[in-house]
């Protein structure tokens, strides 16, 4: 392996994963503490570079978590995520296009449930990760976490049943496009 052969690597997934990261980083901390848990994250992947895989952005979500897990406080980052939500639904009220009103329901409905709920349905749905990768992140099996992910869409769709008018009552399917608007 020459000098330079280590810097190309991280370089390459540097710039390959940083957006998912950093989105990750968002939907977990908020867009407050995003870059500096980004920022952690990358620090170590150049400190373990040894230790990526191949396929790093399972690796590098794992490692956001935890740097999310022990540099910020469970109050700081939950108050952080929660103005971050209610951003989000103000932002997509505010919004004139098609679905506005379902994507903010949906931001309403995902803001009220619990943290691991939330980070279950974000690792398939916004992060695009499949679930034995989105396992691999949270650190349980494959079919834990389509246990979790079941439940976790189950909560989210009573929680649109709850919040939506009458009429609406069509599946809740989450949709990384949904939320690039």
């Amino acid at each position: 392996m020459t000098h330079d052969e280590p810097s190309r690597r991280f370089t390459a997934i540097y710039h390959r994963h940083h957006r998912q990261v950093y989105a990750y980083a968002v939907s977990r901390a908020g867009r407050t503490l995003a870059d500096d848990v980004v920022a952690d994250t990358f620090l170590v992947a150049w400190r373990r570079l040894e230790a990526v895989p191949e396929g790093p952005l399972p690796w590098l979500l794992g490692v956001a978590r935890n740097v999310v897990r022990e540099r910020f406080r469970d109050d700081v980052r939950q108050a952080s995520l929660a103005m971050e939500l209610r951003a989000w639904v103000v932002e997509a009220d505010a919004d004139v296009a098609d679905g506005v009103a379902d994507r903010a329901a949906m931001l309403a409905a995902l803001a009220g449930l619990g943290e691991d709920d939330r980070e279950a349905l974000t690792l398939t749905a916004w992060q695009g990760l499949s679930a034995r990768d989105a396992a691999r992140v949270i650190g349980c099996s494959s079919a834990a976490f389509f246990v979790r992910l079941h439940r976790a869409r189950k909560r989210l769709e009573q929680a649109m049943t709850d919040t939506a008018p009458v009429d609406r009552r069509r599946p809740v399917r989450l949709t990384a496009q949904e939320y690039s608007r």
